[in-house]
Order: C-alpha cells, then structure tokens, then sequence
C-alpha cells in the first residue's frame, strides 16, 4: 500500500510539472482567445455573425484565411480606424464601410486580432501585442 501511494505521489509530480510546462506564449495565446472572444461578441458579431460568416453583401465573413494572411499586417489598423474600401473575399466584393472602434486599447485590437485569425477555421497563431501596438502607430 505504501509503495502504491508513493507511486502515485510520483507519478502526480510529473504529471503536474508536465502540466505547469506550458511555455509563455501558449497561455498567453489561451488568454488572448478567451479575451479576444468577448471583444468580439460585444464589438463585431453583430455584422460579422457568431461563426464569422458575415452578413451577406454587408459584412464580409472572417472565414478567409487567405484574405486575413495576406493582410495580417493591416488587420490591427482595420480593426481600430475602421475601413472604407472594396475587399473581395470568397470571390465578393464588400464595399460597406467599416465602423472605426477608437475606444479599443491596443491589448483590445491584439486580443481580438488573435481570436479572429485563429477561429472560424483560420489557425495563423499568436501575435503579441507589442508587435500589434507598433503596427497600430503605423496605420496610414
């Protein structure tokens, strides 16, 4: 009984150390998602839909990798100032203007810049917010 008892103790050790090793950016990662989930629900479902499919010739659907890698670069800038431009995706053409959301913290526009390039069937990975922040300072 005592040396099952030590085996177990041992064998919860690892099982926790292993747990714990969960390197920086993969808990980082975690929290931008479940913070960048609620941005979203509160900021953009309403135009873009709960599974990112849009609304039909109004808000362009987030379910184009293509699109959101090509311009990964822009995203933070469009998320914050909004955009008024033509972008086709899937093969069509969305010309409504975005809405701008001034009142969002860099954090904000990073956090929900990760949930939306790594849901709705996009896996681009994590984007720290100090790389979101500078490309924020850049927006033309």
């Amino acid at each position: 009984m005592r040396k099952y008892i030590i085996n177990s103790i041992f064998l919860l050790s690892i099982v926790a150390i292993i747990v714990s090793c969960q390197n920086q950016e993969t808990i980082d990662l975690q929290n931008y998602m479940s913070n960048g989930k609620d941005i979203y629900k509160a900021k953009c479902q309403n135009c873009h839909g709960e599974n990112g499919e849009g609304l039909g010739q109004l808000a362009p659907p987030l379910t184009d990798s293509v699109f959101l890698k090509t311009n990964k670069n822009r995203l933070a800038c469009i998320i914050k100032n909004g955009a008024n431009e033509t972008f086709t995706i899937h093969g069509k053409e969305y010309k409504e203007k975005m809405p701008a959301f001034p009142e969002l913290a860099d954090i904000d526009v990073a956090q929900v810049m990760v949930f939306v390039t790594n849901s709705f069937g996009n896996k681009q990975g994590f984007v720290p917010y100090t790389q979101v922040s500078t490309q924020l300072q850049n927006c033309k």
